[in-house]
């Protein structure tokens, strides 16, 4: 299924809660408008250093170290505060020119390159894509989910002056990273705090060849990532039980939504392990629906039917979202 209309302009997110509460009112309000892991990992007490000093750069390696293990590449790799950081840096690494990113997608990719002065096209298939001097891919995309295997990537790579893949919810699908390729035409983005639902941290990375990774590394400053924010990446990435049985519980909790959803007639468009987007009948009147039980959701510009959810976290709000969707309210 297609949206509706062209793809979105608008820099509206998820997360926007704030606005929820202002239109809806109270305060109880359970935040599925994100595809952020509601069953974050465990924080543990940070070290006094961690809060009194300055990221070394022997803590930054180890960072990075701990990522590329994570994501199976030997790439360089820069940490940077969300992988928002790189989405607003990679527009200047050289002169603007001609930019397409496969749509719908994420809205900042087109806006921070339009913001730089690139050309932007937005087209709906991978083979549009062909002849940029950039080409972003989102993969697996939100808010559709939609993938691409490393191979169909790196044949575009072959294609484009510049290949930027946004991984950012990946974690579930190793198996379609391209993060083990990235180099000197393909720069692979990666998000920590969506999978390990520590969004607060602002931790992302950047993985390319080392002259892209020194010039972003620059351009972000000598300490993007705050001390807390090193140390608990350390901890979680090196974590693989922990990201094991998270991937089977989202698996099995991505079916449970869809199962939900499909009770109250909402059809599955797609979506990864972290959110699933539906096909409603009229989605502001779906949001609306869900908003009076004080539980949040996206809806788009570019689609009068279309809906993201990301999934609950404890029992508590299952239950609740449960009610809405089998009973109403």
């Amino acid at each position: 299924m297609t949206p509706d209309h062209a793809p979105e302009t608008a820099r509206d997110h998820g997360g926007n809660i704030d606005a929820a509460r202002a239109r809806f009112g109270g305060t109880d309000w359970i935040d599925l408008s994100t595809g952020i892991n509601r069953m974050p990992y465990p924080l543990a007490r940070m070290t006094p250093a961690a809060w009194t000093g300055l990221p070394t750069t022997a803590q930054k390696d180890a960072l990075i170290a701990a990522a590329q293990l994570a994501f199976g590449t030997t790439a360089p790799g820069v940490a940077l505060a969300g992988a928002q950081q790189a989405i607003q840096l990679i527009p200047r690494l050289g002169p603007p020119g001609r930019a397409h990113v496969l749509a719908p997608t994420y809205n900042e990719h087109a806006a921070a390159l339009r913001a730089a002065g690139w050309q932007v096209e937005e087209v709906t298939t991978l083979r549009d894509l062909a002849g940029a001097d950039l080409a972003v891919v989102v993969n697996p995309n939100n808010p559709d989910g939609r993938s691409f295997t490393p191979e169909a990537l790196r044949a575009l790579g072959l294609q484009v002056r510049r290949l930027v893949v946004d991984e950012s919810f990946a974690d579930a699908t190793p198996e379609t990273s391209l993060a083990a390729k990235a180099g000197a035409k393909i720069i692979v983005l990666r998000s920590f705090g969506k999978f390990y639902g520590l969004a607060g941290l602002r931790l992302g990375f950047a993985f390319a060849d080392a002259a892209t990774v020194a010039k972003l590394s620059e351009m972000a400053g000598p300490w993007p990532v705050s001390g807390p924010a090193i140390e608990t990446g350390i901890r979680a990435l090196a974590d693989r039980d922990w990201a094991v049985a998270t991937v089977a519980r989202l698996r099995e909790e991505a079916a449970q939504l869809d199962a939900l959803a499909a009770r109250a007639g909402w059809q599955l468009v797609g979506g990864t392990a972290l959110f699933r987007t539906y096909a409603t009948p009229d989605a502001v009147a779906a949001q609306e629906r869900l908003a009076r039980a004080q539980i949040w959701s996206r809806v788009f510009p570019y689609s009068q039917h279309w809906l993201r959810l990301g999934l609950p976290g404890p029992a508590s709000e299952w239950n609740r979202i449960e009610k809405v969707l089998t009973d109403g309210i």
